[in-house]
């Protein structure tokens, strides 16, 4: 009797236990479709499968960006100008769209006024040493540093220098996180990197590109007009805004490889790339402004230009490469060293030179007193220089070039000669133009075409062309003979002194 009950008891359960799990199917799967109010919404897999390599390379930029975002920093100025005037709604439209916000007058001074600006910083030393740039900086009465946990600190100037546009400011504290500085020698073209700061407000903000070129200079980004400014920049695609100035370049191993500084543009937001202050300047900088609070940095005294092929020809090299020297300043380094106008710096201690703002970024990283050896292209060969970089003088005002001897008279050579290929007209010295242009000999660029070869290769008027392929000029006439034995497609190399400057130009022979 037991038994029979027991079975039909498991009977019963069974059943009970088997309809139950048909209701659940029902309503779980057909009956969600049968009674559902709308259609089902997405795709019940993702239609694509990453590779590994994908996934590795995703995982790559997750990883980097967790973990130099909390190494950089935001930074707020306050910076308080007095001006001959209130200002007008252009400058007021000019600070808002940069993220300042202008205030007009105070406390019934209507000369004065205040600005908030905003960019970013990267720590360097876990007791709160941050590197930024020096306009971010510049000129600021007060500053503060957001750091990626969101608590403020007070920060204090350390040092600045306008002239690679680095600065050095500092928080107090203790145990903040550290970026790692890369070496420069490792960076290539090519390589993915991420730029991290604080653009348009919006704070630790990652972007993602590559390098797209190494050694970019002669782009005049820089507020400092000396003409020493240091221009050796990483070029990246990462978005760069307004408000990333001084924040970091990273690679993917998370190291820094650069202070973003700059972007190339029209509107004032990104438009396709950006620039980079190199690690390698970065580190030179930083510990001399950590040290003294300044730059104890080694000049050459010279201005120099990269070579192209005209003036490649026209100095008798075979390949394009090099810097070469435009203007020597008198009693500065290279002068004492011998160097000369015209001359092409090949070399330093060894290191190719391709281009000129190369050849500034090798020397910018020696002090003053340090010993350079300079390898130089000059009259068909290369010669060997060393030269003691000294401090530059900066209450020295009248910097000249070096003078060269007096002419001799040459009576063919008083009147004026037109070149038309070339598009340009010379004539003779005379006294006015001699004291104008600091110069006892050569001859007068009276007139350039506007749209001449001579203008295309940047020759204008009122020059002294002192010397033609370093031969000193004299006379209209002894130029005219040496650029008429020159046959089409040889080029020739004009040394120039303006009031202001010295210049060399190379003028292909045209047909």
């Amino acid at each position: 009797m037991e038994k029979r009950f027991f079975a039909k008891v498991s009977l019963i359960g069974g059943g009970v236990l088997l309809s139950a799990i048909l209701v659940l199917f029902v309503f779980s799967s057909i009956g969600t479709k049968l009674f559902a109010d709308g259609p089902t919404i997405g795709a019940s897999k993702a239609p694509v499968v990453v590779s590994e390599q994908v996934k590795a390379l995703n995982d790559a930029y997750i990883n980097v960006s967790n973990a130099v975002i909390p190494t950089v920093v935001s930074v707020s100025v306050v910076v308080e100008n007095k001006e001959s005037g209130q200002m007008n709604e252009q400058w007021k439209e000019f600070f808002k769209f940069f993220g300042q916000q202008p205030y007009d007058g105070d406390e019934g001074n209507p000369n004065f006024h205040k600005s908030e600006g905003s960019g970013s910083g990267v720590i360097i030393s876990d007791d709160g040493y941050i590197v930024t740039n020096n306009h971010v900086v510049e000129d600021a009465t007060e500053m503060t540093v957001t750091t990626n946990d969101k608590k403020e600190h007070k920060a204090r100037l350390i040092g600045r220098d306008p002239l690679t546009d680095l600065a050095v400011i500092k928080i107090e504290g203790s145990g903040f996180p550290v970026a790692h500085l890369g070496d420069i020698e490792y960076v290539k073209v090519g390589e993915m990197v991420i730029a991290v700061g604080n653009p348009l407000g919006l704070n630790s903000t990652v972007t993602g590109g590559i390098v797209s070129a190494i050694g970019r200079g002669g782009l005049a980004l820089g507020s400092d007009r000396s003409g020493y400014s240091v221009e050796n920049f990483i070029q990246t695609d990462a978005a760069i805004n307004p408000g990333n100035s001084g924040g970091g370049l990273f690679n993917l191993e998370g190291s820094l490889v650069g202070i973003n500084s700059a972007i190339a543009t029209r509107t004032g937001t990104y438009i396709g790339y950006g620039f980079a202050i190199p690690i390698d300047l970065v580190k030179a900088v930083i510990n001399d402004l950590i040290d003294d609070g300044k730059v104890n940095r080694g000049y050459i005294g010279v201005r120099i230009k990269t070579v192209d092929e005209i003036e490649a020809k026209s100095s008798g090299l075979d390949k394009v490469e090099g810097a070469m020297v435009h203007e020597v300043i008198k009693d500065q380094a290279a002068d004492k060293a011998g160097l000369e106008m015209g001359d092409i710096i090949l070399e330093i201690d060894g290191k190719p030179l391709r281009t000129s703002n190369e050849l500034q970024n090798q020397i910018v990283l020696h002090r003053a007193g340090d010993v350079v050896n300079l390898t130089i292209w000059r009259d068909g060969k290369k010669i060997h220089k060393s030269v003691k970089l000294l401090a530059r003088d900066d209450e020295k005002g009248d910097e000249k070039t070096v003078a060269g001897e007096e002419p001799k008279k040459d009576e063919e050579g008083n009147k004026p000669i037109s070149f038309e290929k070339l598009g340009f007209s010379i004539g003779p010295l005379t006294s006015e133009i001699k004291k104008n242009n600091d110069v006892s000999k050569g001859v007068v660029v009276t007139k350039v075409d506007r749209y001449g070869k001579a203008a295309e290769r940047g020759l204008s008027p009122n020059g002294v062309i002192l010397k033609a392929d370093r031969k000193d000029v004299n006379s209209p006439e002894q130029l005219k003979k040496l650029i008429d034995s020159k046959k089409p497609g040889d080029a020739i190399l004009l040394q120039l002194k303006y009031p202001d400057a010295s210049r060399i130009v190379a003028l292909e022979i045209p047909d």
